[in-house]
């Protein structure tokens, strides 16, 4: 996982115009636009999934499931696409646009995969709603900012990672009840939209369940030694700031923003430009 996930770093380190900037409020308008639109339900039957269309030609199809509303409640639809923008726009401003791009797009494609591979192996039609993807940022998000607090319904405070880990209670729930009814098709639906957090955030996920001693030890001491090379070289008065992606320093640049990474182990100092998009040291 940690080899995919840093794969997909240089990717975007070596191909910075890759990406769909805003890519989330692109995708809740469109979600909105059906939702105001949609009459008797007709819109959305035009826009679902279905492996068998698509390849009688209604091509449109793989792409269009994601943009279906979730629920005919006006309030409930606000606040899910207020809250998947927030969540999706937050990975988009830490990521990057490319790296975003390329967790969203991952998980569509899995859903495609898992879609026609139901129908043709099983021929089995499964219904694939984009719930799942969606919340697929939120365990993302979680990993990231784990103490973060959002406003619930605007005005209940909780932790992100309690939210996450009651989301992921209530869907474990759903596979298990799922499989025991007999309905295969539908409990793996889960599995494989959580599949790009595993691919992209594993390696995040991982670090949270280690000991904090095993974390942060090798961090200080590394810290602590790069610390004495940067006093070192105000001395001999050279930089006292240097980009560890570009090699730009404070002396060519003065007037140029410089920032410590605290996910990288050791003491590494990004430029403005590379602070945010930069694979981490381990």
């Amino acid at each position: 996982m940690r080899a995919l996930s840093r794969a997909i770093d240089r990717f975007c380190l070596k191909h910075r115009r890759f990406g769909i900037p805003r890519l989330m409020l692109y995708i809740a308008v469109a979600t909105a636009a059906v939702f105001l639109f949609n009459r008797d339900g007709i819109l959305v039957d035009m826009l679902l999934f279905h492996p068998g269309l698509i390849l009688t030609g209604q091509v449109w199809r793989l792409i269009t499931w994601i943009f279906i509303p979730l629920n005919n409640n006006p309030f409930f639809v606000l606040i899910s696409l207020y809250f998947y923008y927030f969540i999706g726009s937050s990975l988009e401003s830490e990521w990057g646009t490319g790296k975003f791009t390329i967790y969203y797009t991952l998980g569509i494609l899995l859903h495609l995969f898992y879609g026609f591979f139901m129908l043709i192996v099983f021929n089995r039609a499964v219904l694939i709603v984009p719930i799942y993807l969606n919340l697929s940022m939120l365990f993302a998000f979680a990993s990231l900012f784990p103490d973060n607090v959002i406003r619930l319904f605007f005005f209940i405070p909780l932790k992100v990672k309690w939210l996450a880990i009651f989301t992921a209670a209530i869907y474990l729930y759903s596979i298990i009840s799922d499989m025991i009814a007999g309905r295969f098709a539908i409990a793996f639906l889960p599995i494989v939209a959580f599949m790009n957090f595993f691919v992209v955030c594993g390696s995040d996920l991982l670090s949270l369940f280690r000991p904090l001693k095993a974390r942060a030890s090798p961090q200080t001491i590394n810290f602590k030694k790069a610390a004495k090379k940067v006093k070192r070289a105000q001395k001999e008065g050279s930089y006292r700031h240097k980009c560890a992606v570009c090699g730009k320093t404070d002396i060519d640049y003065p007037g140029l923003e410089f920032r410590y990474c605290s996910r990288c182990d050791g003491f590494h100092c990004f430029c403005i430009d590379h602070i945010n998009n930069h694979v981490h040291f381990t």
